[in-house]
């Protein structure tokens, strides 16, 4: 996990999901679900560029398979638990990487059309950071409509 110096003496880094849930809700009832959907993804990509620099692996290039074990550190279990990265792979010219557990999708009901912009955001900038290639991102996959992952896949501009 990250290093960092919290402002927060007593209670630390972290946060509840719920919390976070009634931000995501909050902005969306301000913004709608489209509005909300920008704002997220960029806030995703900002934290994920930042966090690649603070990992040191923004510029590296790293294989593509190795990405998905470089976030899971920082946003997985032992990170900051934003979402388990479970997988990262080239399919054809796009790159996908798989996410499950994701703040995102926490309390949704089977079936709810929640998107998981943040969190597609965060990777995404990660992405954009360690491999220095422009990408357009989207879900194709969600654990709530069925799927066994969030599945984000990236084509390169």
């Amino acid at each position: 996990m990250i290093a960092t110096q919290p402002n927060r003496t007593q209670l630390g880094d972290f946060s509840s999901v719920v919390c976070f849930k009634a931000v995501i809700v909050g902005v969306e009832d301000t913004l709608g679900t489209d509005g909300a959907a920008v704002v997220f993804t960029r806030a995703g990509k900002v934290r994920g560029h930042n966090l690649a620099t603070e990992l040191g692996v923004a510029g590296s290039n790293v294989p593509v398979e190795e990405i998905a074990p470089l976030l899971n550190a920082a946003i997985g279990q032992d990170g900051t638990r934003l979402a388990a990265v479970i997988r990262s792979y080239q399919e054809g010219s796009d790159i996908v990487i798989e996410t499950q557990d994701t703040v995102c999708s926490a309390g949704e009901e089977p079936g709810s059309d929640r998107k998981c912009t943040f969190t597609l955001g965060a990777v995404w900038g990660a992405l954009e950071a360690i491999t220095g290639e422009m990408y357009l991102g989207e879900q194709t996959e969600s654990v709530l409509r069925g799927g066994t992952s969030d599945k984000f896949v990236f084509s390169p501009l």
